[in-house]
């Protein structure tokens, strides 16, 4: 099979990036999700300081064709968001989900995007931030940087910066996941009491993939300047679906469909913090590397996931049509859960029972086996699918 994500340029484990930064410092807690630095701010030694830069990656090439297509201005709204949540959930797994300050880095070809986008991601940013302000979130917009560099970018590129101060002792730094545990999963799919419509579950993470696969070819010669013509042609706009129509099972355009703004946990995270932190020994948010990003917060230590989550409509799609093996769905996609605990048994169905009363579906994925090293078992037996990686 071909690797389609890397011949379009694009790495699910960004081997490269890892390699780039293995000899730098890693922060208080070399294990936890996001680096950990001394509360340099203020020089409090009870504090520390968490830095955090992400955004909507090529999901706003997707957003473009469909604005041009369509003239709806609101599917920007959901790219601010994309920028902000892959911030604040990878924010959640070190312990913070509150008092946080943004700040937006836009980069935009003037000449393909005018003001009123600009002016609609804006405006998305401030919706998002009030909607969180109902769950007694506080985000703070600290304003941000507009750059007009059409030599290096064909549409337009979202990207968002985050900040907090938190205690030390608050932290969930990760080192405290070990040996007989079990792994909550968090569903990336579905309609949330706090989501206006119903989430295909894509997130912002393989959208390079997923726009080329789900799409008709027809957006290769409508909207060139949408993708990278170092891209073998074979692997441009390959699939069956055109944006506006609309897929039955959902009552949705595929546009929108597959532009389903990234799902915060926040809520939900929120209120199983006030109840049961101390019972979160480690947390992951399955972005870049889906479901084997684990691999790299853990050390001596068998990852089991034995009960995945059925497979969403979506990513059925995608697999259908690149006939790809199951493997590279797992690391390329979250394939139905883009967050994950390490807790104990009890605990567990607590957070699941929470989940549901934000009405997001949950439950145990998996477990953990002492192992000298790293291991990760993915196993779904619907699929007849089972794979290991060792490091």
């Amino acid at each position: 099979m071909t690797d389609f994500y890397h011949h379009r340029g694009v790495s699910s484990d960004k081997k490269e990036v890892h390699q780039a930064i293995q000899n730098t410092s890693k922060g208080l807690f070399p294990y936890a999700f996001c680096k950990i630095f001394p509360d340099f701010l203020s020089n409090d030694s009870e504090y520390c300081n968490v830095l955090h830069a992400d955004g909507a990656g090529t999901k706003s090439s997707l957003a473009y064709i469909y604005w041009k297509e369509t003239g709806d201005l609101s599917v920007w709204k959901g790219i601010a968001q994309d920028a902000i949540v892959m911030n604040t959930d990878d924010l959640l797994c070190v312990g913070i989900c509150n008092n946080l300050l943004i700040s937006s880095t836009i980069g935009r070809n003037k000449y393909k995007i005018p003001g009123e986008v600009i002016q609609a991601i804006i405006q998305g940013t401030e919706e998002f931030i009030q909607e969180m302000k109902k769950w007694n979130i506080s985000i703070h917009l600290a304003g941000g940087e507009t750059a007009d560099i059409g030599d290096l970018v064909r549409t337009i590129v979202v990207d968002a910066t985050v900040a907090a101060r938190i205690p030390k002792n608050q932290i969930i730094h990760n080192e405290e996941i070990a040996p007989g545990q079990v792994l909550v999963g968090f569903a990336s799919y579905g309609k949330s009491i706090y989501e206006k419509e119903y989430n295909s579950g894509i997130g912002s993470n393989g959208l390079t993939s997923a726009r080329h696969d789900f799409l008709h070819p027809i957006y290769a010669h409508k909207y060139p300047e949408s993708y990278d013509h170092e891209i073998p042609k074979h692997l441009i706009y390959i699939g069956k679906y055109q944006l506006t129509e609309i897929i039955p099972s959902f009552q949705m355009t595929a546009g929108k469909f597959l532009l389903s703004p990234t799902r915060t946990y926040l809520p939900l995270m929120q209120a199983i913090f006030q109840e049961m932190k101390d019972k979160i020994k480690g947390m992951v948010h399955c972005t870049g590397g889906g479901q084997t990003k684990c691999l790299h917060f853990v050390k001596n230590l068998h990852i089991v996931k034995n009960q995945l989550f059925e497979v969403p409509f979506l990513f059925e799609e995608l697999q259908k049509t690149m006939n790809a093996p199951w493997d590279y769905m797992y690391k390329t996609f979250n394939m139905g859960h883009r967050l994950e605990i390490f807790t104990d048994e009890k605990s567990a169905e607590n957070m699941i029972q929470i989940a549901k009363q934000f009405g997001i579906d949950a439950q145990i994925i998996g477990y953990t086996l002492d192992f000298q090293g790293k291991k990760l078992t993915l196993e779904n037996p619907t699929l007849n699918f089972k794979h290991e990686i060792e490091m």
